[in-house]
């Protein structure tokens, strides 16, 4: 199974955007699963239903930081090249969607921050492009990942 099927599975399973892409990637950033879902549930509904940043994409940004984050504040070249990473995958989002913004990517349903979460139902997953945004996101992700470590012909 890809990431973006691992990602898509969990989401179907009841966890919300952002636990779904780092909970596909768990493993890989060398935390285990209930930490790490337990650790981004914030994000998800654009951080807490909030409709800001779409929870996918936090979620990018989480696993980009487990796996190229730096540690040092002084590290102004490591700094410069994490927001570097950050913003090349936002775009790659962007590109693909025409935002990183939760309320833009849902539309009408975007209008809803009631922080009661609503049931996932059919009608829910029809209604809602938040399962096709996880694997899009879990994609670029794997793909960025392969592009950066894979060796150069």
């Amino acid at each position: 199974m890809n990431k973006r099927e691992k990602a898509e599975a969990l989401f179907l399973e009841g966890y919300n955007c952002a636990q779904a892409v780092v909970g596909a990637y768990a493993q890989e950033i060398g935390m285990d699963f209930d930490t790490a879902v337990r650790l981004v549930s914030p994000f998800g509904g654009g951080m807490g239903r909030l409709r800001e940043v779409c929870g996918t994409v936090s979620g990018m940004f989480f696993v980009a930081g487990a796996i190229f984050g730096y540690d040092d504040p002084k590290d102004s070249a490591a700094k410069k090249e994490l927001y570097e990473r950050i913003q090349f995958l936002a775009e790659r989002f962007q590109e693909e969607t025409g935002s990183i913004v939760c309320r833009e990517l849902l539309g009408a349903a975007g209008k809803d921050t009631s922080p009661v979460p609503e049931e996932r139902t059919k009608a829910y997953y029809q209604k809602r492009p938040c399962v096709k945004m996880v694997g899009l996101a879990a994609e670029i992700m794997e793909k960025y990942i392969t592009e950066i470590t894979s060796p150069v012909s």
